[in-house]
């Protein structure tokens, strides 16, 4: 399809989508002096700000709080409970969701030199986009129009109120007995936060462990603390449908060839995300998608018309808040600048967790993936129930585990299972990114008491395996003659 280039352009930038990815794109653009339009269709901060990272977080921290009431007589207290109305739960949810708000709004972002339009866009040209009835020339495109929860297919399931991230904020009720479909990050997270709100909760996951991405020992553990929580964890199962028997709400699953009838009030449907690339205007320009349904893009974050670029949920391959911002950096500069110079996406250090209670954190490599690749490394493992801080906190569960070059300290990739793991594994994202071995890390003075010495330790348990046996024999053998 052959479009006419203007001979100028209104602007320099068109970012469409007002996420994390759309939100850094216009930023940096605006930092950098250039005449930027930001368009969202519905709210600023996009999954993110409204039904993602900041309710759910908010969420699972009213739900540890009762869990730790209940722990009370774990830390010397003879007893301990609490009242609360689910009601007000989400109230404070939506209360963090207004707190946060500002560092996202039109506002703040109209004062850093953004124009901002709230409307459907939609891409007309390579360089023009049509929103609110106005069609705007731009010499660059940014689309960051993001992902939005995938419900499967299942026969019956549209006959049912169900839930996902977007709409369970609405939630005012806490339900008796929930259904949370879906073993991944987000299932994890909010069947254990539910579980510990007093549901009775049911997850179902068709593959054979939780978190599939980690290593099986790393599932293990999860597995067995949600179950010792309460949680029905059903893995293997795969759902077939849903009924309603006698105004009771029915899962079917197979499972060992057998099928299996779950009942429950509510369901949580929590299988993954899809990008949002319809009703914009890529079929009419031709911009290709890949399987997975994201929009095809090359290692400058161009799409087939080299002046549209795209970045975040929509381009994937990462879903992570984190990830969009990172591509977001790529994607103006390239779209400002590629002219003179383009910057190749670095996804060489990808750090994620799973907010659940142990967090589950990850960069770089896991055995796992290792095997599969056929890389080969070492592992150093080290068990939070040995760390002082860990406890005197009452956490002393989880590991550290770090793959290394064989015979090398060179870090491939580390994995932790602890509280607050989220912010452990910040040291080795680090240390991947600035070529920082394992050694330094056991040369750098770690405060005490404090859960960071466990990345310590676990650099101590690598040295012992590669300590110099021959060395060290001489060495005795001196400190014997020293002695006579």
């Amino acid at each position: 399809m052959n479009f006419e280039r203007p001979g100028k352009f209104d602007r320099n930038l068109i970012v469409i989508g007002a996420g994390s990815a759309g939100l850094v794109s216009a930023y940096i653009a605006a930092a950098v002096k250039a005449k930027v339009t930001l368009i969202e269709k519905h709210k600023m901060g996009g999954d993110c700000l409204n039904t993602g990272c900041v309710p759910s977080k908010a969420l699972i921290k009213s739900a540890r709080v009762l869990s730790l009431i209940r722990r009370a007589s774990e830390f010397g207290i003879k007893s301990a409970s609490a009242d609360f109305d689910f009601a007000d739960v989400m109230h404070r949810v939506h209360e963090i969701i207004r707190k946060v708000a500002p560092h996202d709004s039109i506002e703040r972002y109209e004062g850093l030199g953004v124009e901002c339009i709230t409307g459907e866009a939609r891409i007309t040209s390579p360089w023009s986009v049509a929103v609110n009835g106005r069609t705007l020339s731009t010499r660059s495109i940014i689309i960051a129009t993001g992902a939005r929860p995938f419900v499967p297919p299942i026969p019956g399931i549209e006959k049912l109120d169900y839930y996902t991230s977007d709409n369970l904020w609405q939630m005012r009720k806490l339900p008796g007995r929930l259904v949370v479909l879906g073993g991944g990050p987000v299932g994890c997270e909010l069947a254990q936060c539910f579980a510990r709100f007093g549901s009775q909760v049911t997850q179902v996951e068709m593959l054979p462990r939780l978190l599939m991405r980690e290593d099986p020992g790393i599932s293990s553990l999860l597995m067995e603390r949600f179950r010792r929580e309460g949680v029905d964890v059903r893995v293997s199962h795969r759902a077939k449908g849903f009924a309603v028997n006698n105004g009771v709400n029915v899962l079917l699953c197979e499972h060992d060839n057998e099928e299996i009838e779950i009942e429950f009030d509510q369901l949580l449907v929590a299988v993954g995300r899809i990008a949002n690339t319809k009703g914009f205007g890529l079929e009419e320009l031709g911009i290709e998608t890949t399987r997975q349904n994201t929009i095809r893009v090359n290692d400058y974050l161009q799409t087939s018309h080299p002046s549209i670029f795209a970045c975040g949920d929509v381009a994937g391959p990462y879903q992570f808040t984190h990830t969009a911002a990172h591509q977001a950096w790529y994607a103006a500069v390239n779209a400002l600048f590629g002219r003179f110079k383009k910057f190749r996406i670095d996804y060489s250090v990808i750090p994620w967790a799973t907010f659940t209670d142990p967090e589950v954190a990850r960069v770089g490599l896991n055995e796992q993936e290792a095997t599969e690749k056929g890389i080969p490394y070492e592992v150093s493992t080290y068990g939070i129930d040995a760390l002082d801080r860990a406890i005197a906190e009452g956490e002393d569960h989880g590991l550290i585990k770090v793959l290394t070059v064989p015979g090398r300290d060179k870090i491939l990739g580390a994995t932790i299972v602890a509280d607050h793991a989220g912010e452990l594994i910040t040291e080795y994202i680090a240390a991947m990114r600035h070529r920082i071995g394992l050694n330094k890390i056991l040369g750098t003075i770690h405060i005490y008491p404090t859960m960071s010495e466990a990345n310590k330790y676990v650099a101590g348990v690598w040295k012992k395996t590669h300590a110099p046996e021959r060395l060290l024999a001489l060495v005795e053998k001196f400190h014997t003659w020293m002695r006579n």
